[in-house]
């Protein structure tokens, strides 16, 4: 069986999922270099996992001539850059989500890709590779719920978790960047239409220390679509029961929803607080087999020598539509999007 061997870049909660993944998960994949700026996480991994390169400098590491390709969940501030500088390294790429904290950027990465027409580059938006969410999209497809007219998105992480949130602000791009933008996807998605104007609005109702970023702990968007459909979004930091993220799509026959209850699993527990379920505990747990499969989705493209469904342009407009939802926030306007 031939193998894609990969790199990755980012050692975080979410990086370490991604390379776990890659080192034991996928077979046709072999993880043979790991990069971060903590030699802490880069011992770790090597000592644990036996893998042969570690690498401070992800530019030394994208020129080790064994690789095939390179995943990277670093800060997402540096993504484009990093995109560009694999591809011309002759790389096949896999980036995390946003392409780019401004459309700028984005239209480096494109320019990019499109130079490099015989590498795979996809990016990770991976809620489309969830088995509820890929079913939701054959059942729209089917007809099932009619005509969709509205998409209704809830995301929201635990409050446990906001100390991490707090740490990366200046950096993360914001509320509507760094987890709207997941939701945003999944609104062209599902409604098959670029967004045409948003209304934003939200707060530091918990935490000020978002403030100081131009952020916000909780926010919500209103936007309509160029085919005349309308998408409302809430996300939020600190849910007290855990992590919960919800989508609902309206159609003219009927009604899709997916999450409605953000459960760890089928067990009801009876004890002295009732009848309680349980909680899933973030997107890791949540969206396991969702980035395995995006993954696995990947290395597919690159044995096959085809396309992934997610494409530099749809990480481009979602970044445009939560550009523009950050403009209406920090703005209190209306924002038409061009």
């Amino acid at each position: 069986m031939k193998k894609i061997r990969m790199g990755i870049v980012g050692l975080g909660r979410l990086g370490l999922k991604h390379a776990e993944d890659l080192a034991f998960k996928i077979p046709n994949a072999e993880l043979i270099a790991v990069c971060s700026i903590k030699k802490e996480e880069i011992d770790y991994v090597q000592s644990s996992w036996n893998i042969k390169y570690g690498y401070t400098d992800y530019y030394e590491m994208i020129r080790n001539a064994e690789l095939d390709a390179v995943a990277i969940v670093s800060p997402s501030p540096v993504h484009c850059a990093q995109i560009e500088a694999a591809l011309e390294a002759g790389l096949h790429v896999f980036s995390e989500k946003p392409l780019g904290v401004t459309v700028e950027e984005c239209k480096l990465a494109e320019r990019a890709v499109e130079k490099h027409p015989d590498k795979v580059f996809m990016l990770g938006f991976m809620r489309r590779y969830d088995p509820s969410y890929a079913y939701a999209k054959q059942k729209l497809n089917e007809g099932a719920i009619g005509k969709p007219f509205l998409l209704r998105a809830t995301s929201a992480d635990p409050e446990k978790a906001v100390v991490g949130a707090i740490k990366f602000a200046a950096t993360s791009g914001g509320m509507f960047l760094d987890m709207m933008i997941h939701d945003i996807d999944l609104a062209r998605w599902f409604l098959d239409s670029e967004a045409r104007s948003v209304y934003a609005v939200g707060g530091c109702y918990v935490h000020k220390e978002f403030g100081q970023f131009g952020d916000s702990d909780n926010a919500c968007a209103l936007m309509q679509f160029k085919n005349d459909t309308m998408a409302m979004f809430y996300s939020g930091r600190t849910a007290p029961h855990g992590y919960h993220v919800e989508t609902e799509i309206v159609g003219t026959k009927g009604t899709l929803r997916v999450g409605a209850t953000p459960q760890k699993n089928l067990v009801t527990i009876f004890n002295e607080h009732g009848a309680v379920q349980e909680c899933v505990s973030g997107f890791p747990e949540r969206f396991e087999q969702a980035y395995l499969l995006e993954k696995q989705e990947f290395i597919n493209c690159i044995l096959e020598n085809r396309r992934p469904e997610v494409t530099v342009y749809d990480g481009t407009k979602s970044t445009e539509i939560a550009y523009k939802a950050t403009e209406s926030f920090r703005e209190n306007k209306l924002v038409v999007i061009d």
